[in-house]
């Protein structure tokens, strides 16, 4: 419900900003327009207001309203019904009539399309019919020279504005589209990369590799003994030794790097441009700094990290074939003692074991 506020009242401001720019401009072409037929003074009135009070008036409306979105729809077809009344008022006087209709009919497709603009065409209708009949000017009268000048703010400032409105829609759009795009592609524990994106990004890898010839390494690193930490300290400390990896990790390597966690305690990383023995000395640092840390809160933990690097080679078929190397080394790191960087060795089949 919150939210559905929230949203009412932002649609409530950025109609703000068109409708009190068009109101205002568009007082000076209906004046000009109404001018010739001398009203009553109660229609100036109702002009000024309707001109310069009724933008604020409709912000309040929506704003204090309990449904601030619905509010301001139904702002937006009084809206059409009073700019119909300033079309009979005046006669149908072509040029403002035009100008003033066809500029709210803009306003209301690019706020609720179709189905808006068919609303608020009939109130345009409705309101014709009510202003024409209460006061009868001359149908159709010439229009003046005063009258053209009159209605050319209305020609260019106001599609500004609805331009401006747009243009800050988009934007916030485009905003949004982003922040969703890095939501679906990051891990929300430890803000790495997470499985698929990461997948996807081995796969590119692994094509520019085959086109480009470029040097390469993959590699996946486990932290050793991770089940018993989560049963000894709780899953808590174990999610906080999660996130410590991955802030280890983009600290550690470099900015071209790909850094993703893989799933449960495994990570993994793509070393562009690097050779297997780079990659070796580059995590081996890694390795070191994860096991000579102490943790602030619980000194008497140290964490020891599994890594399986390989590099590739053109006896590769895919990213799978790739993958499955490290995976290998990785498994090699662990039954030959954990805490320790292995390279896998190009060309050796090696049975996929359970870890």
């Amino acid at each position: 419900m919150n939210n559905s506020i929230h949203k009412g009242l932002s649609y409530a401001r950025r109609m703000y900003l068109p409708r009190t720019v068009g109101l205002g401009i568009g007082f000076f072409s209906v004046a000009a327009a109404v001018y010739p037929s001398h009203p009553p003074a109660w229609v100036w009135a109702l002009m000024l207001f309707h001109g310069y009070g009724w933008p604020h008036v409709a912000y309040q409306l929506a704003r204090f309203s309990s449904q601030p979105y619905q509010a301001e729809r139904r702002t937006l077809i009084y809206d059409s019904l009073a700019g119909g009344f300033w079309a009979g008022a005046m006669g149908f006087n072509p040029l403002p009539t035009v100008t003033a209709l066809s500029m709210m009919a803009m306003n209301n497709i690019a706020a609720g399309g179709p189905r808006l603009f068919v609303l608020g065409c009939i109130a345009q209708l409705a309101g014709s019919a009510v202003g024409y009949w209460i006061l009868t000017p001359v149908l159709f009268p010439d229009v003046t020279q005063i009258q053209i000048y009159a209605c050319l703010p209305m020609l260019v400032i106001y599609p500004l504005a609805i331009g401006l409105v747009c243009y800050r829609v988009a934007v916030q759009l485009s905003r949004s589209k982003k922040a969703l795009e890095k939501l679906s592609t990051t891990d929300s524990l430890t803000g790495l990369m997470n499985h698929g994106a990461w997948k996807d990004l081995l796969t590119v890898e692994f094509n520019n590799c085959q086109t480009l010839n470029r040097q390469n390494s993959v590699a996946l690193i486990d932290i050793d003994h991770f089940k018993s930490i989560n049963d000894t300290y709780g899953h808590i400390i174990g999610d906080n030794v999660l996130k410590q990896l991955g802030g280890a990790l983009t600290a550690s390597l470099r900015e071209t790097d790909l850094a993703g966690r893989y799933g449960g305690d495994e990570f993994c990383v793509i070393l562009p441009d690097t050779t297997l023995a780079q990659a070796g000395e580059i995590l081996e640092r890694l390795r070191r700094t994860v096991h000579e840390h102490t943790h602030s809160a619980l000194p008497n933990l140290k964490l020891s990290l599994s890594i399986g690097i390989a590099a590739y080679g053109p006896h590769l078929t895919d990213a799978g074939m790739w993958l499955h190397e490290a995976d290998m080394a990785l498994y090699d790191a662990k039954s030959t003692g954990r805490n320790r960087v292995t390279s896998a060795q190009p060309g050796v089949k090696t049975a996929l074991m359970v870890r």
